[in-house]
């Protein structure tokens, strides 16, 4: 259990600094449409600044999720569930819990989801 509570430790770090490098850059977006006037949904040169405030915005939501989903995972794991699948209790295999650590649900289950 030790190498599991530390990949998810790895993991959970990962995502907070990917979400506040996210966070950075939203606000950095937001700054950026307030100073200034210019109307930037005409311009021809790329994409817009509202556009990319929304992509990064959906970004973010997606990085808090998988925060949530991490937090889940060590809680499973602290009470003694980690690698259990929430829905049939199977066991999940060691290779999905390696590829995606925060996994709570075997494939069978995971697909049937969707």
């Amino acid at each position: 259990m030790t190498g599991d509570r530390a990949r998810l430790e790895e993991e959970r770090l990962r995502t907070v600094r990917r979400l506040a490098d996210l966070r950075g850059d939203y606000r950095g977006f937001v700054e950026a449409s307030k100073d200034s006037n210019a109307d930037d949904e005409h311009d021809p040169e790329g994409t817009t600044i509202a556009f990319e405030r929304s992509q990064v915005g959906a970004l973010v939501r997606q990085a808090e999720a998988q925060l949530e989903e991490v937090d889940a995972a060590l809680a499973r794991l602290a009470a003694g569930r980690y690698g259990v699948c929430v829905d049939c209790g199977a066991t999940i295999p060691a290779g999905r819990l390696e590829a995606r650590p925060a996994a709570a649900r075997c494939v069978a289950c995971a697909s049937t989801r969707r």
